[in-house]
């Protein structure tokens, strides 16, 4: 789980902006959002990032999926480079590093992990845990000169020698020591722990498709139940009373068959074969009465949404270890689905933890919903770079305990909202 997240020029980001996930001493709603991983350490399981457009909330879900993506995914070659942009509107910043901070849970012992970067090369990296005292476990340097990286391990972990020469083999440059842990065949409890907590952080939700194809692969492999999926569809007033998936193995012709064995080996041949196949899911609804059934891509974007997120819910509740960043879970849902499902989560879900970008401002209206504590903010300051903050940094004189959230929020008190011109257009006014 997420202790604390920061980062530093990362897009819209200029200065280190952190979204932390430690709950204040408030006993609001706590049997249902906060959980404690480690005695004494109370974390929420949600936070609902509100904000204009263009104010930096999927930045952050960005920020966080981008850390997921080097540590899980090294690149081959030291010739890749990292698809990012650093903070743009500065004339320093474009040439300093970006930063990452992450402090987490995983297995009941806390964890630090730092790491600096350019565009070309992962300049610093370090990790910490804190299992009785803090302790490290590696630190990280790269000589940009020369290209190498030089890697050092605390003096508390197990064949720590053994670990420094083969994994500054393994880890380029531009490889995390987390990414080149992927490509080694070596023993570490700690990395191999650290690994396991970037697994369970799942892919940034964007789009219907990809979380459709999620629950799809779920039902195919049977992770996922049948009979949860239409619960949840069921509990959602969606009018569904059953779901089938049909799986056609698509012929592929001798000659492709031979080029891909040859070249790329039997293995590879399956996975096409794979690839190749046409899944499409059906939902039937009753209407007084008799059953009609439709394709998916015939019902509705929150109907398809909605499909996609019971996978992902499922994720989230049965396997209790994982994080889900979903960038504008309202989109194609109506407010009372969208409440519907954070409401799921919250009550059902033990350990996993939800980041949510919204516009949707409905559950502010009513205090006995939230904790003050889950809800962030994104705003521009006047050099335009994106400042994140919680609704509990306010004090009594902005937001009493008895404050409307919704009113203040829509007022501009707490920032995060568009400062919106007249309605007028000249029409008149030369091009």
């Amino acid at each position: 789980m997420i202790i604390n997240f920061s980062v530093e020029n990362f897009g819209s980001i200029k200065e280190k902006q952190t979204l932390s996930f430690l709950a204040n001493k408030s006993d609001h709603l706590e049997n249902y959002y906060i959980i404690e991983p480690i005695k004494g350490l109370r974390l929420n399981k949600l936070a609902l990032i509100y904000g204009a457009n263009a104010s930096g909330k999927t930045t952050v879900l960005k920020a966080l999926d981008f850390l997921r993506e080097i540590c899980t995914n090294p690149f081959d070659k030291k010739t890749d480079k990292f698809n990012f942009e650093p903070f743009l509107f500065d004339e320093n910043t474009p040439r300093e590093n970006t930063k990452f901070e992450l402090e987490f849970v995983q297995s009941g012992v806390k964890y630090f992990y730092e790491v600096e970067l350019n565009k070309n090369c992962i300049i610093f990296e370090k990790l910490f845990n804190y299992n009785t005292n803090k302790a490290l476990i590696f630190e990280r340097h790269t000589n940009e000169k020369k290209e190498l990286t030089s890697i050092k391990f605390g003096s508390k972990i197990k064949k720590r020698k053994t670990l420094e020469d083969n994994l500054e083999i393994f880890t380029l440059w531009n490889n995390t020591v987390l990414g080149g842990f992927q490509k080694a065949n070596l023993d570490s409890f700690e990395l191999m722990e650290s690994s396991e907590w970037f697994k369970n952080l799942l892919n940034l939700a964007i789009d219907n498709k990809k979380s459709e194809e999620f629950v799809t692969l779920l039902l195919e492999e049977q992770n996922i139940s049948k009979s949860f999926i239409l619960n949840i569809l069921q509990k959602a007033d969606l009018n569904i009373s059953d779901l089938d998936l049909n799986i056609q193995n698509e012929d592929l012709d001798d000659d492709t068959v031979s080029f891909f064995s040859k070249k790329y080996g039997n293995k590879a041949v399956e996975e096409l074969r794979d690839k190749a196949k046409i899944r499409e899911v059906t939902l039937t609804h009753n209407v007084k009465g008799k059953n009609y059934s439709l394709n998916v891509d015939s019902e509705s974007k929150g109907t398809q949404r909605y499909l996609g997120y019971s996978g992902l819910l499922n994720m989230l509740i049965k396997f209790e270890r994982f994080i889900m960043p979903i960038d504008e879970l309202e989109a194609s849902l109506h407010p009372d689905l969208f409440q519907h499902f954070l409401f799921l989560f919250i009550v059902n879900s033990k350990n996993s933890q939800l980041i949510v970008t919204t516009h949707n401002r409905e559950i502010l209206n009513n205090r006995d919903l939230f904790r003050d504590d889950v809800i962030w903010f994104t705003d521009k300051n006047e050099d335009s770079a994106t400042e994140l903050y919680s609704l509990a940094d306010f004090d009594s004189s902005v937001v009493r305990d008895t404050s409307n959230v919704f009113n203040a929020y829509k007022s501009g008190k707490l920032g995060g909202v568009p400062n919106l011109g007249d309605y007028y257009i000249d029409l008149n006014e030369s091009e």
